[in-house]
């Protein structure tokens, strides 16, 4: 995708109900674009026109970007969807966990500021900042209103990057940030904390008295600020994230995720149990837990509180999710790795994924979406077809259901 001149590109319909239009990908019609259709929004958000042009000005079609619709194109279906084990690989988790316990020390003051303002124990706050920018090392390399730019016009969601390039222009404008300084994912992402613009102005914080929430250079900005958004998101102070627990084999993996949602209490009446011998804290018996098994039967499962879905507002993934409280775990009380240990499992494109998905919306499941993922309602709804179709219940994409769903 790194020459595309003479391409068209198929804008999809954006939250924001933006109307799907074939746009040219070429600089003339960027820059058109940028005078007859952002600059309306701009200045119905408030911005001048002085400064919309300060930062906007001279600004470049990025056509390397990843995640451009080029018309006709089915850009993942040849993607493999990425097993549950590739992102907890030990070399990852253990580096992780090392910088995790150097910043805990480094950062000590900050952390606690943090935990004290928020609630939010500190080492979540450092397995989020080490997930989403190895502790501040990893690089930042793209200019944000850029990218923004170019996803408002020639995204897979282009009504959503139009939303936040809006907000981005308004963080320029507040002068929280310098337009140099402003630097991005390449999905538009900002700072260390990777918060996207909106979050940005509704989230991040000055912990260091500087007057700014600079998430680009200072910790003690970025902790506080990650600790703010999980806090906003409703974290419970003094529940933990999950425990990794033996599921029996009388307990239907279908039974997993918040909808099936009950007291941890009555998950150990029904033979859930913590692994190693340990047992749940008193003081989480009574509170909601919740069954998350990643890999259905070829994993190590679960039982979540309520702060596990705050952690997935971060990002909507069980397995990030994961990450951030297992590292969290490791750094703050040495944790070892999981106990039950990841199976092989068949290698499957997301383009298989999608067409079993698609069979069983046929068949009445709610899959939580035709998206090519293994999320939490499609393992449950793969459990519940097994079982009706007297298949091992498995709650996962194996051989026997592929080759009866997914071919």
């Amino acid at each position: 995708m790194r020459f595309l001149p003479m391409l068209l590109l198929l804008i999809a319909l954006g939250p924001n109900g933006a109307v799907a239009q074939s746009r040219p990908l070429t600089q003339a019609g960027f820059t058109n674009w940028i005078d007859t259709q952002l600059w309306p929004r701009a200045r119905a958000a408030g911005l001048s026109r002085g400064a919309f042009d300060r930062a906007m000005g001279g600004l470049r079609l990025q056509t390397e970007l990843p995640e451009l619709v080029v018309r006709g194109s089915d850009q993942d279906a040849q993607t493999e969807f990425r097993a549950p084990a590739a992102y907890f690989r030990p070399q990852t988790v253990a580096g992780a966990t090392r910088g995790g316990q150097d910043m805990a020390q480094k950062h000590r003051a900050a952390l606690r500021r943090a935990t004290q303002a928020t609630g939010v124990p500190g080492h979540i706050l450092l397995a989020i900042w080490g997930r989403e920018s190895a502790y501040g090392k990893a690089a930042i390399p793209h200019d944000a209103i850029a990218v923004l730019a170019t996803k408002a016009y020639a995204g897979r969601r282009s009504g959503y990057f139009e939303n936040e390039l809006i907000a981005a222009l308004q963080i320029l404008a507040n002068g929280q940030v310098t337009r140099a300084q402003m630097r991005s994912s390449w999905a538009g992402a900002l700072g260390q904390p990777q918060f996207m613009p909106s979050s940005y102005l509704a989230f991040a914080r000055d912990a260091d008295g500087d007057g700014h929430a600079n998430i680009w250079s200072s910790v003690p900005d970025t902790l506080l600020s990650i600790g703010t958004y999980l806090a906003r998101h409703g974290w419970t102070r003094g529940r933990d994230w999950g425990f990794e627990v033996i599921v029996p084999k009388d307990v239907s993996c279908a039974l997993e995720g918040p909808e099936n949602g009950r007291a941890i209490d009555q998950w150990r009446a029904m033979g859930v149990r913590r692994v190693a011998g340990k047992s749940f804290p008193q003081n989480e018996l009574r509170g909601q837990g919740f069954l998350v098994m990643p890999a259905g039967r070829y994993g190590p499962a679960f039982v979540m509180t309520p702060n596990f879905s705050v952690l997935k507002q971060y990002n909507n993934s069980d397995l990030y999710a994961l990450f951030v409280g297992h590292v969290g775990d490791r750094v703050a009380y040495g944790m070892p790795d999981f106990v039950t240990g990841w199976a092989p499992v068949v290698p499957v494109s997301r383009a298989t994924i999608r067409k079993m998905q698609a069979n069983l919306v046929d068949q009445g499941h709610d899959v939580g979406g035709v998206d090519g993922l293994v999320g939490t309602k499609t393992r449950r709804a793969l459990g519940l077809w097994q079982r009706a179709h007297g298949l091992p219940v498995t709650c996962y994409p194996d051989a026997a259901t592929l080759a009866a769903l997914g071919r």
